[in-house]
């Protein structure tokens, strides 16, 4: 449901608690403070403002060719967040999806409204307890009486490029539920909140997308500002340079799906090894990979031991894999390595 427009009386003590905290985000804002402290400052500021907080919830989906999102789980026992991503698809996010933030979100996106909040409550104990959600259940077997959920989305028709928003739950296990004071705090609160970890999120996100399609080492430069055209600098590094055996011949007796197919597993396998050991990916080159280990002389021939051992062990790896594909009824490989280093 999305809520009805209302008025705040900012000289009362709820109005002056919406201003505190209002400011409390922009500076967190502001400073860059990361996501999940930023949820859990979040928890700690309502529970100072008397809202009888038991469990907290925040999640956001990221764009990132492994991570489907982050979640960050406050107890009040434990008084502290739990960080948590999860892989696309995994058992968690489909448990997020098929619970209340993901009826929110199908229900905001159904609507074709603009409006960047839709919300919902559920008690969870009196006469009036209602359980439309496994989840809620469970909360309710474990204590919780009353439960509030918003999800608060980012950018105008739905533009995925700026997020897809971030979804909230709240419980208590105070008898008789939250009370109105507690939801108007919270629903004056979440979107000042929200922009706050929009901002850790993009940092994040484009942090990722970075490292992963330049390498931590050079997705960290152009990050930090390295973008000018024929900027260089000099790296002294062992070269670690692999392909596949016969690809070519691989490639024209197997279905281009399952070529991609081998070629994550192939290149998950070698990268396994390296990045343990200081290793970066430089560049995958169709059936090949070119990565480094970057050393000053001091760490050279620790260096190179490391990047010696990452060999022997991603060969060693893909032969095991290529073992298992042969036993499915896939098409084997093998590969070979090349190990050198810079003068």
């Amino acid at each position: 449901m999305r809520d009805p427009p209302g008025t705040i009386n900012y000289e009362s003590a709820l109005g002056r608690q919406i201003i505190e905290l209002h400011v409390w985000a922009v500076r967190e804002g502001l400073r860059g403070t990361a996501a999940d402290k930023q949820f859990n400052g979040l928890c700690q500021q309502l529970i100072i403002a008397g809202v009888p907080l038991w469990r907290g919830f925040a999640g956001m989906r990221t764009l990132h060719p492994q991570w489907g999102g982050y979640a960050y789980t406050w107890l009040r026992d434990l008084d502290a967040v739990q960080p948590a991503q999860f892989a696309r698809g995994d058992a968690y996010e489909q448990d997020i999806l098929n619970g209340p933030i993901g009826y929110l979100v199908r229900q905001a996106q159904a609507s074709g409204d603009s409006d960047i909040r839709w919300n919902l409550r559920r008690h969870l104990a009196g006469p009036k307890a209602q359980y439309d959600f496994p989840s809620l259940e469970e909360l309710a077997a474990a204590g919780a009486t009353d439960y509030f959920a918003e999800v608060v989305r980012f950018g105008a028709d739905g533009d995925r490029s700026r997020g897809s928003g971030i979804g909230y739950s709240f419980a208590t296990d105070r008898p008789g539920g939250f009370r109105d004071e507690d939801l108007v705090l919270l629903k004056a609160v979440l979107p000042a909140v929200s922009l706050a970890m929009m901002t850790h999120a993009g940092h994040t996100i484009a942090s990722g997308l970075l490292a992963a399609y330049l390498g931590s080492d050079a997705g960290h430069r152009v990050h930090a500002g390295a973008v000018e055209r024929g900027s260089v600098e000099s790296v002294r590094a062992v070269l670690w340079y692999a392909d596949i055996r016969g690809f070519t011949a691989i490639a024209d007796m197997t279905p281009g799906r399952k070529i991609i197919e081998l070629l994550d597993e192939v290149f998950e396998t070698l990268t396994a090894s390296l990045r343990p050991r200081g290793g970066q990916v430089l560049k995958f080159m169709g059936d090949g990979m070119l990565a480094i280990f970057p050393f000053i002389e001091a760490t050279r021939d620790e260096t190179c031991r490391y990047a010696l051992d990452a060999a022997v062990e991603a060969m060693q790896a893909l032969e095991r894999l290529s073992g298992a594909r042969f036993e499915a009824g896939r098409p084997g490989m093998s590969a070979q390595s090349t190990v050198s280093t810079s003068r």
